[in-house]
């Protein structure tokens, strides 16, 4: 009979899985090629880990070490690609934030996660600073560009690499704290391990064929979930990262002419706005895209593939490294623009080393495979969190009967793919970026003249949904909309503003519940007849 008595992990047989060690082998395989391009900038990857390193190193000089946070709040430049790779080798944990968020979220983050430090930019201190000030958490402003002299540059100065491996004893260990978007009241934080990373990030280098010739322009906010990972997985590849100040139409078309960009991932609204903008892509060139959030119309598919935009639908969550699915036709789809949006409607099938995604009824069991029982998205596998932070009621909830629990409602197809077909709790999807309906009704709550709202998703061309509030005031007050957009223009972040404000008495149940089906019905009509 065989036996295992002498046969254990050990130094030579087993090593903690990390995303830092692609960075490691990119500069051993790749070290003179161009690892990263920002405005006129290049940095091969010596180069780059030149810049990690020196990122390690000002950290460490600010008291950064093994277990504590450091919150970033930072766009798509050089040093929020280096604090991926920085902040986790000191044994540290690093938690970037959406530069979109208002200071009171910002603040409540900073104390939530107890940051050492804080990380931003002059883009983004005007948030920031207050919200730092009111945490007591040290901030810092990185330089503006790598020549100026204000600001922490780390761009100059000698570097040691620090080593790592000592300090990641456990791949299980902490790499990152994601908060999500605060769908049920506040954000809740989302704690990657090492493994989860790792895994996630070569399942995309899988999922999207980056390779050696792959030259990745940054669209997707490296803040959310890490950049679906791509921020290790472009290293993995040994490809190029091509940073990207702002998501503008005129600087992703310059930079896919002047880079030969190859893949991007974003919003769909990013493409609406590149199919406004007058100048298309350089003619020949062709993108591959990856995109999320809502379903690409055959319209919009018609168009880009015109463009030169090749299409791929993913499906993920905060909780889920990003990725979890994927929809990629290939050169198998149909060629006709309405047959190919039905296809790329669905969210796919989990891709290489998500594990598992099944779709199934109140009981656990998965639904039939008819493209019309529905049920609930429940993933298992390496690339879940670890759990939510300083949640451990939340935690238990979400991964209830042995998997997690998305909330998303959805069918599986005869051929295995999945469907989402609605949503459990009322989020809006709007450009990509989770709204809590919950969150913009309580600050309309707070106006004086609101007795009663109730927000929910209006179908956009451009954004795919945005929030609209039905408002009934008190009786004897009177309130315009512009008021009212003013009012939440104080307390909510910009993107999650209603677009529109409906006055009149609310639809209720027997029991005095508002009837939220009945208004999103009408939002879609009103909204059909503004287009």
């Amino acid at each position: 009979m065989f036996t295992e008595a002498h046969l254990a992990a050990g130094p030579a047989n087993h090593q903690p899985l990390s995303p830092l060690d692609f960075l490691d082998r990119a500069c051993e395989v790749h070290g003179a090629r161009t690892a990263v391009i920002w405005g006129e900038a290049r940095w091969s990857y010596l180069d780059f880990a030149r810049i990690v390193a020196r990122m390690a190193a000002w950290l460490e000089a600010q008291g950064v070490g093994r277990g504590d946070v450091v919150s970033v709040m930072l766009g798509n430049r050089p040093e929020m690609l280096a604090a991926h790779y920085a902040v986790p080798m000191l044994g540290a944990v690093l938690n970037t934030i959406n530069t979109r968020l208002d200071t009171d979220t910002v603040g409540y983050i900073l104390g939530h996660v107890g940051a050492r430090v804080m990380i931003c930019e002059a883009a983004t201190n005007t948030v920031a600073e207050p919200a730092a000030d009111a945490q007591e958490v040290p901030l810092h402003r990185l330089a503006d560009t790598p020549q100026a002299d204000e600001g922490v540059n780390l761009f100059h100065g000698a570097a040691r690499t620090p080593d790592w491996r000592g300090r990641v004893a456990d791949e299980w260990q902490a790499l990152c704290l994601n908060y999500t978007s605060g769908t049920t009241g506040r954000p809740k934080g989302v704690v990657y391990h090492h493994r989860g990373a790792y895994l996630n990030a070569l399942g995309n280098v899988m999922a999207l064929g980056l390779d050696t010739d792959s030259v990745y322009l940054w669209t997707l906010p490296m803040f959310h979930c890490n950049g679906w990972c791509h921020t290790w997985a472009v290293t993995a590849a040994g490809g190029v990262h091509v940073c990207l100040d702002h998501v503008e139409p005129g600087a992703i078309v310059a930079a896919i002419g002047a880079h030969g960009v190859t893949h991007m991932a974003c919003a769909p609204v990013v493409l609406y706005m590149l199919l406004d903008h007058p100048e298309p892509p350089p003619e020949g060139a062709r993108v591959r895209v990856a995109t999320g959030g809502a379903a690409p119309t055959a319209s919009l598919i018609a168009r880009l593939d015109q463009m030169g935009v090749d299409l791929v639908h993913l499906y993920g969550l905060t909780e889920s490294f990003g990725p979890a699915t994927l929809n990629d036709p290939g050169p198998d789809a149909p060629a006709e623009p309405d047959e190919k949006a039905a296809l790329l409607a669905r969210q796919g099938m989990r891709h290489v080393t998500a594990s598992r995604s099944d779709v199934v009824d109140a009981s656990g069991a998965p639904v039939a495979w008819d493209g019309a029982t529905q049920g609930e998205i429940v993933l298992r596998g390496n690339t879940v969190m670890a759990g939510y932070y300083r949640d451990p009621e939340a935690t238990a909830t979400a991964f209830e009967g042995g998997a997690f629990h998305t909330g998303d409602v959805a069918v599986r197809h005869a051929d295995g793919q999945i469907e989402i077909r609605d949503r459990k709790k009322d989020v809006i999807i709007s450009g990509g970026e989770n709204i809590s309906s919950l969150e913009v009704e309580s600050v309309l709550h707070a106006h004086p003249a609101v007795l009663l709202a109730a927000v929910v998703a209006a179908p956009d061309p451009k954004w795919g949904e945005t929030p609209w509030a039905f408002i009934e005031l008190r009786e004897g007050q009177s309130a315009e909309a512009a008021e009212l957009d003013a009012f939440c223009r104080d307390h909510l972040a910009g993107f999650k503003r209603p677009r529109h404000f409906v006055f009149g008495a609310l639809p209720r149940t027997a029991t005095g519940k508002i009837q939220k089906f009945r208004l999103r019905a009408r939002a879609a009509d009103l909204a059909g007849g503004r287009a």
